[in-house]
């Protein structure tokens, strides 16, 4: 674990965690919003180093150790979260395997468009298009998850380990639906607690997502090696959604994990998502 000071708004640094020989190809693991590299498991990067790559999960800006401003008043836009991811390929060295997570693959496929340059190649998971599919005609979140955004539940005791554990398992459970695995949920959400500056303020992502600048991007653009991972029940973007952003870009592969919600990958995904990742190419 060390501290990547980057060029962006503000003076920021960084927390990455790294696996694997530097030497080897970089895959870059970009988490969902409002959550810390914790979410990624360290089995998971082991296992994607395992085959030859240099694995690198990182905490988002007002999340872990990276830098943390105040809660409720963030002092950065929508686009900063890419720019820091932007920055933090060119200080690894580019080009970038990207691995996106939810928000994550959003700005992996806006670098993509933007920065092509810095790609290698893309995994998506659980995410949907960032743009030129029309959203319109597809399914919306499911019941059980727009109840939890239309009657969220209170926020815990952001000072009490237990509290905020707690907090946070009942909202992934609603997330993961039938990929809800307690033990590995409850250790990435104390991890997390162990880890940040202060656990509030990664709530400032949802003030700023979908508050970004600049051209409106087209996924039939995208001319990188690309790799659609997706929940066969997430309850964000069901299915329909992956279908329609593999379907959008071009030589694009879609892989369902059956059993699988809105989250990372589970461990019985693995050998197929980790062989999808390895086989995009050096």
């Amino acid at each position: 674990m060390r501290l990547v000071r980057v060029d962006g708004p503000g003076d920021v640094e960084l927390c990455i965690d790294e696996h694997g020989d530097p030497a080897d190809p970089l895959v870059l693991l970009v988490g969902g919003a409002a959550a810390s590299y914790d979410s990624w498991g360290v089995d998971l990067c082991r296992a994607i180093a395992a085959g030859g790559r240099h694995v690198v999960r990182y905490d988002h800006r007002d999340t872990g150790r990276s830098t943390t401003g105040t809660p409720g008043t963030p002092a950065y836009d929508g686009n900063a979260l890419e720019r820091d991811c932007a920055a933090l390929v060119e200080e690894l060295g580019a080009p970038a395997h990207l691995v996106g997570l939810s928000m994550g693959g959003g700005i992996a496929q806006s670098l993509a468009l933007r920065r092509p340059e810095l790609v290698a190649s893309l995994t998506l998971v659980a995410t949907a298009a960032a743009g030129g599919v029309d959203h319109a005609g597809l399914p919306g979140p499911t019941p059980e998850l727009a109840g939890l955004f239309d009657d969220p539940p209170p926020d815990p005791d952001w000072s009490d380990r237990e509290s905020v554990i707690a907090w946070s398992l009942a909202v992934e459970r609603v997330f993961a639906g039938p990929g809800f695995d307690e033990a590995r949920a409850r250790a990435a959400a104390g991890a997390m607690f162990d880890r940040s500056h202060d656990p509030a303020a990664a709530g400032n992502h949802w003030l700023v997502v979908g508050d970004d600048e600049g051209e409106p991007l087209d996924v039939h653009r995208i001319a990188v090696p690309t790799l659609v991972v997706h929940g066969a029940q997430d309850p964000m973007f069901p299915l329909p959604h992956a279908e329609a952003l593999a379907a959008a870009v071009p030589g694009a592969r879609l892989l369902v994990v059956d059993g699988m919600g809105h989250q990372v990958p589970p461990p019985a995904a693995w050998p197929e998502v980790v062989a999808g990742i390895l086989a995009l190419g050096t």
